[in-house]
């Protein structure tokens, strides 16, 4: 299924179905996209342009939200909050006059109902362990066991201080088992390169 959507091209945020996201918005043009979904159908779709530049390309995936929470300002800015909705694909962006982008996107029916298995999920919350207290985060981890699988590892990969293109994949990932994997390594990775910039720092 097709749909045209209006877009919010934020390099470094990603936005997944079930999640929420808080927003300031500010600029004129995203003051107009933010009025125009609200007299509509209060739909914005995020999707992170290929590099901070005007009008640079876009990603292939991206979430349309709802905006759910709004306060409007006196001065015109917003501060909202995006619920996700659903994932999609890019098919094509759209030549319209309006100042913000439209493209034209299909909707990508994910399982609500996957689940890791116990080693899977063992396996996360030990290296996410190992992560945050490498980076000095402070976590409930008593809270993080209450989560489902669902929103652990999209919200994990919602939030984490990853740069774009990591974020980006982990938002393609076909399955809740390959993004919970990828995460793995990404943790790995950034932690690695992390303590290494540390010790070079310390020399």
């Amino acid at each position: 299924m097709t749909v045209r959507l209006s877009i919010f091209p934020l390099p470094g945020v990603i936005l997944f179905p079930g999640l929420q996201l808080p927003l300031h918005i500010f600029e004129p043009r995203y003051r107009a996209l933010v009025s125009d979904a609200l007299a509509r159908d209060r739909r914005i779709a995020m999707i992170q342009p290929q590099r901070a530049a005007e009008g640079a390309p876009l990603f292939g995936i991206g979430c349309v939200g709802r905006i759910g929470e709004v306060e409007a300002l006196d001065d015109g800015r917003y501060n909202i909050v995006l619920e996700g909705e659903a994932r999609f694909r890019l098919v094509r962006e759209l030549d319209v006059p309006t100042a913000f982008r439209k493209v034209e996107g299909e909707l990508i029916e994910d399982d609500g109902d996957e689940v890791l298995s116990s080693v899977e999920r063992a396996g996360f919350e030990a290296e996410a362990r190992r992560f945050a207290d490498a980076q000095g985060y402070s976590v409930d981890w008593d809270s993080v066991a209450r989560l489902d699988d669902m929103s652990l590892i999209n919200g994990v990969s919602q939030i984490a201080p990853f740069d774009p293109a990591a974020k980006q994949a982990l938002l393609e990932a076909g399955s809740l088992a390959e993004r919970c994997e990828l995460l793995i390594q990404l943790m790995q990775f950034f932690g690695r390169r992390d303590g290494d910039e540390d010790r070079v720092t310390l020399q």
